[in-house]
């Protein structure tokens, strides 16, 4: 994950792309979303908190409305292609692996699932989970929101929080 989010700076920064527009996009990037975008936003480009908090969230949040209503089309289309069909039941497959709090919790589940930034999780297999399940698509977005709210504090304090404070403790 780490050579994939330099290899994304590398090349937005020399296209001339501003930091804010960097942390807007990496948000909306499967595997890294919110967790990455805070990151490179705090560790790496020391951009203001809030900022990078506010745009991190929107844009993490952005393609899951479409998650939630287009995915089950698209990967039913998918499935009807030979060379196509391997990633959807592939993505449901892994996506299904790490389900176990979902099916036991539900809504609180989901929430749990995207809230903590752990890898594999976050909105958009969130997003993917729900409709495999069948959750209610507006709850859903409700939930998934909150913990895309949840885990951006989560990661606003480490890289933010806690980064900052180790390094004071080593530059005094």
């Amino acid at each position: 994950m780490n050579s994939l989010i330099h290899a994304l700076m590398d090349s937005m920064t020399a296209h001339h792309i501003p930091h804010q527009a960097i942390t807007f996009i990496i948000s909306m990037i499967p595997l890294l979303e919110l967790r990455g975008s805070i990151l490179v936003a705090g560790a790496a480009l020391q951009l203001p908190f809030v900022w990078t908090f506010v745009t991190a969230v929107i844009g993490n949040m952005l393609p899951i409305p479409f998650i939630l209503l287009f995915i089950e089309k698209i990967f039913n289309w998918m499935k009807k292609s030979k060379s196509l069909s391997r990633f959807p039941n592939w993505l449901e497959k892994k996506a299904l692996k790490k389900s176990d709090q979902i099916k036991k919790y539900g809504y609180l589940g989901l929430f749990l699932f995207v809230a903590i930034p752990l890898p594999g999780t976050g909105a958009w297999t969130g997003s993917l989970l729900a409709v495999l399940f069948r959750l209610n698509r507006k709850k859903s977005l409700f939930f998934i929101f909150l913990g895309v709210l949840t885990a951006g504090l989560i990661m606003s304090l480490v890289s933010y929080g806690a980064i900052n404070g180790i390094i004071s403790l080593f530059t005094r």
